[in-house]
């Protein structure tokens, strides 16, 4: 048995769909509340996987759920949502609590996905966190694998789609943080959920810090002048301080929690996220899309500006 937590979210979503059409036995522990939301009839997987409701701080819960289970996917973040206090209570306190309930129950292996610069020591908090729970997987005395991702895209996305929308709240210009030099290295999250697929069968993956991204590097302002084409949506692009964009981003998420924008997105632009280019073949075997071939195929069909509307009138700020 495979347990998969987060697997509401984008990436979650995904691995539970690829391991179901290989036959594998999935379970995932999904929140109550989430349970309830009109957004969980849509999962490709409703009715297949073995669904647990619970939180996965209850200890009683994750004894129940890791029952046979021989290799933990857990995916669980507040990345796109939370606070500091939000990632220290989603990605700290509930790896934690995994670790604890998997030693227990003397799991196989444990797979998280990480970011390019993840480091206890960074300046900048999302790093910073992604960092602590790398350093709690190794020593957890657990089998691991840890995946490092560049940023992921996909239809379901909250970076990209976010560029897409704050589109639509200007119709001339669009405000950069700094010069938007920052190298990224855009993976398809398709790509990253085969990649997690294929680690169960892969004995070099086990105990080892992997660090992959699609098959280009591009510029944060490369990547937004490519969603304005792929969009239709030119716009005047004017820079700004860093700092003045984390604190206007903050003010506007105080008025609107739905902001497409939050204060991660900045995290993730500090510094420049790549990866060997030929790390997701010579590894997992997998030729990895490229991303505006890729976007073009859900960006041009979408309507963004009611997705802006919805961010800007409804109050209070869900879980992703």
């Amino acid at each position: 048995m495979i347990l998969i937590t987060g697997a509401t979210g984008l990436i979650g979503k995904q691995l539970v769909t690829r391991l179901l059409a290989a036959d594998q036995p999935v379970r995932v522990i999904v929140s109550p509340s989430r349970l309830h939301g009109t957004h969980t009839s849509h999962l490709p997987w409703s009715g297949v996987a073995e669904v647990v409701p619970g939180e996965l701080t209850n200890a009683d819960v994750l004894h129940q759920v890791l029952a046979d289970v021989h290799t933990v996917f857990h995916l669980a973040g507040a990345q796109w949502w939370g606070r500091r206090r939000d990632l220290q209570r989603v990605d700290v306190l509930t790896t934690q609590a995994v670790i604890a309930a998997a030693r227990a129950a003397r799991i196989g292996r444990i797979v998280i996905v990480s970011h390019l610069g993840a480091a206890q020591s960074s300046a900048f908090t999302l790093l910073q966190i992604k960092g602590q729970v790398e350093e709690l997987v190794r020593t957890s005395g657990l089998a691991y694998t840890i995946i490092r991702s560049g940023v992921v895209f996909g239809p379901d996305d909250r970076f990209v789609n976010g560029i897409a929308t704050l589109l639509r709240a200007n119709p001339f210009l669009y405000f950069q943080a700094g010069q938007g030099e920052t190298l990224l290295n855009p993976l398809y999250v398709a790509d990253l959920a085969e990649a997690l697929a294929r680690t169960l069968a892969l004995l070099d993956t086990v105990d080892q810090t992997i660090e992959i991204g699609g098959p280009e590097y591009l510029s944060y302002n490369e990547l937004i002048r490519t969603v304005m084409r792929v969009t239709g949506a030119p716009r005047n692009i004017v820079t700004l301080p860093p700092y003045l964009m984390r604190s206007w981003t903050g003010l506007t998420r105080r008025l609107f929690p739905h902001w497409p924008v939050t204060g991660q997105w900045y995290d993730m632009l500090a510094a420049n996220r790549t990866a060997s280019l030929g790390t997701l073949e010579t590894v997992f075997g997998i030729q990895p899309a490229r991303f505006e071939d890729t976007i073009l195929m859900y960006m041009r069909q979408r309507r963004y500006a009611p997705q802006l509307w919805r961010a800007v009138l409804q109050r209070r700020a869900g879980h992703a």
